[in-house]
């Protein structure tokens, strides 16, 4: 794993065992990690001995738990395989989601209606119930324990669309500062961004996944800003809604959706004709 890698996946460990502590509203004594190359540093299978990086060490006594990595090819943990398989599900079904974030409340909704009250074969209880009767008191308080990522201040040039792109996602500035040279200070949750001493955008700091964050406000003036563009969402898609070149073509804008036969519909209209 490179190192920029390694960086984005401590960053995203760090974020989910901090939600997961929120979400429960309170700490645990001990932790199950994955043997992620962010965190652990060498991990002897025949022995199991493994050493942790000194920034996981840093991030448990903040929170105040202890790490355990688990088994190296260990198979996935039931709780990542269920959720896989909401995703299945949807993508079963052809659902379309506008965004990231709404898959996120989709996938947040289903945990919280479908997961947490079904009653599961490991322990023959409800997930929620068993939380509320034997785990809840069991947790420290989380109440007043800041967050472990430290403020973060970084350089960067906004580009020809009126945005600075931050670990994969973008963000709005105004359309006048196009070509100049920002600073961008993320903390508690924030992304603020100013120019010449300026606080020129705030932003809510985002946790998906290649998203683009906009600020009307910063495109006001703009000739054509505010046209409604053609809907984009993201699209589970479905065995039969593939899309197959006919190879007599390079311009995908015309293949038909859930044919299967390889053609085009303006190819299906003349032959039909």
């Amino acid at each position: 794993m490179s190192g920029r890698s390694a960086t984005s996946a401590r960053r995203a460990g760090f974020a989910g065992v901090e939600g997961a502590f929120r979400h429960f509203g309170g700490t645990t004594d001990e932790v199950l990690l994955d043997n992620d190359g962010g965190l652990v540093t060498p991990h002897d299978r025949a022995t199991g001995e493994v050493e942790f990086n000194a920034r996981l060490h840093a991030f448990t006594k903040h929170w105040g738990f202890r790490p355990r990595a688990g088994a190296t090819y260990r198979a996935v943990p039931k709780a990542r395989t269920s959720a896989a398989s909401a995703i299945k599900e949807e993508r079963d079904r052809g659902r379309h989601f506008e965004s990231w974030s709404a898959l996120e409340a989709h996938l947040d909704g289903w945990v919280r209606d479908i997961a947490d009250q079904r009653v599961r074969g490991t322990t023959g209880e409800v997930p929620i119930e068993r939380f509320w009767r034997a785990e809840a008191g069991a947790l420290c308080s989380a109440a007043g324990i800041p967050t472990f990522e430290p403020i973060r201040e970084l350089v960067r040039k906004v580009q020809a669309d009126c945005v600075v792109e931050i670990d994969s996602y973008t963000y709005s500035v105004p359309w006048r500062l196009i070509g100049e040279t920002v600073r961008v200070v993320i903390a508690s949750g924030l992304l603020r961004v100013s120019h010449a001493g300026r606080e020129v955008a705030v932003h809510p700091r985002r946790t998906g996944r290649f998203e683009r964050v906009v600020d009307p406000a910063h495109f006001a003036g703009v000739v054509g800003f505010g046209l409604k563009p053609r809907a984009k969402s993201l699209r589970i898609a479905t065995p039969s809604a593939r899309l197959r070149c006919c190879g007599r073509c390079s311009n995908t804008s015309d293949w038909s959706e859930g044919a299967g036969d390889g053609t085009r519909s303006s190819d299906r209209d003349f032959q039909s004709a």
